[in-house]
């Protein structure tokens, strides 16, 4: 009897064991389907999201599709507004269609040298106003010369007292000079060496593509880079040095021509090297009465005044001259208390430099609001001292009068 009743309390014990561990095994089949059924949520959540996100992008670039294909339509349509009002606006106009896109009258990898037949006012033919074609090639723009050039030319400037020697920038830290009437014709072909510059201009660390200047009172050229800073040069360095070198006496005057010299480029070393701007050094120009004097302006927002008698350091800085970074600067030829700038924030400010101070303090005078895109060019009238021009990337260049402000 013990031992039957033994028997069953043990089979009783092992069904009682056999139970509970099927209660267990289940339990944990429920947990692992639930935590199945979570991660299985989890990814249906996350390919949801991912259809969302992609809806989302695709809704995004619909909407900046429709809104440049907006821009494009507005421009297009103020174009043929001015198109159509051509024969009434200008009294001569002579237009040059090019292979390339220009940029300060450039064309990629060339110098183009051109005459231009400035017809009188009032008596151009009406027929080749009225008939303006943004194809054609005006009869009035003759080339003169090709010259390869050694990459991408980004900014050209003419020197003042020699109108045949002008400097170039391309994507490298030097400054090319060329005399032009001096450099043979080339022809434009694929794989063609390019034409050796007549003198380069170093003291820059990094790339120098866009800011450059040229004195009007002395053979000065002025350049700003990428590393942050400004450089100032003088041809008469080279001149002297070169006629020196060949006669033994330094010639006398400021004869502008720039001398020969067999096998390499010449180089010449900078007079001055200007630190104060804390990113890309935009544009430069030099004040129209000084050659010491001169201003930039930068991706800091800062505009600089700058003095070459008073060392390399800035006479005035103006933090914040802008609400974002300045492309363009230009300085008043009649007026030399005057500076216009222009920046990415799509504004032209003007500066009375009699009111700047070197603590960085220094509101504009005049805010012009006319621009929907960053303003890149600015420029004072050569024959009105009020009337300035600025150019943006809304296609529009629009002429503004201070005076009437």
């Amino acid at each position: 009897m013990r031992s039957r009743s033994r028997s069953r309390s043990q089979s009783g014990e092992k069904q009682q064991q056999q139970r509970k561990q099927k209660k267990k095994n289940r339990g944990r089949g429920e947990k692992s389907s639930a935590k199945e059924e979570e991660e299985d949520e989890e990814q249906e959540e996350e390919r949801e999201s991912s259809v969302e996100t992609q809806k989302e992008k695709k809704k995004t670039t619909t909407t900046k599709k429709m809104r440049g294909k907006q821009q494009q339509s507005a421009v297009d349509e103020k174009y043929a507004q001015w198109k159509s009002l051509v024969p009434v606006l200008y009294d001569w106009l002579a237009n040059h269609n090019l292979v390339w896109p220009s940029l300060s009258c450039r064309v990629p990898n060339t110098l183009v040298i051109a005459n231009c037949e400035i017809v009188k006012p009032r008596v151009a033919a009406a027929e080749h106003i009225s008939q303006f074609n943004e194809e054609a090639r005006s009869p009035f723009v003759k080339k003169y010369k090709t010259i390869i050039h050694p990459g991408e030319v980004n900014r050209i400037r003419e020197l003042p007292q020699n109108n045949h020697i002008v400097a170039t920038h391309t994507d490298s830290p030097d400054v090319l000079v060329w005399d032009v009437e001096t450099q043979p014709n080339r022809h434009a072909v694929l794989g063609a060496t390019p034409s050796r510059p007549d003198l380069i201009l170093t003291g820059h660390q990094e790339n120098a593509e866009f800011a450059l200047a040229m004195c009007p009172k002395e053979p000065y050229v002025l350049s700003g880079g990428k590393d942050r800073s400004v450089v100032l040069w003088s041809i008469q360095d080279h001149i002297t040095s070169a006629a020196s070198d060949t006669s033994g006496n330094k010639p006398q005057g400021l004869g502008v021509t720039i001398v020969k010299q067999n096998g390499e480029s010449p180089t010449v070393g900078p007079r001055g090297i200007f630190h104060g701007h804390e990113d890309t050094v935009e544009d430069v120009q030099f004040c129209p009465k000084s050659s010491q004097e001169f201003c930039s302006v930068g991706d800091d927002s800062c505009l600089i005044l700058w003095d070459a008698r008073s060392g390399s350091n800035p006479v005035i800085k103006v933090e914040k001259a802008h609400n974002a970074d300045l492309h363009c600067v230009d300085w008043n030829p009649f007026d030399e208390n005057y500076i216009i700038t222009g920046s990415a924030d799509s504004s032209v400010r003007m500066f009375d430099r009699r009111s700047l101070t070197s603590g960085g303090v220094g509101s504009p005078i005049h805010k012009f609001e006319g621009h929907k895109a960053a303003v890149l060019c600015v420029q004072w009238s050569p024959d009105n001292p009020t009337v300035f021009g600025s150019a943006a990337e809304d296609a529009l260049l629009n002429i503004w009068d201070y005076e009437k402000v």
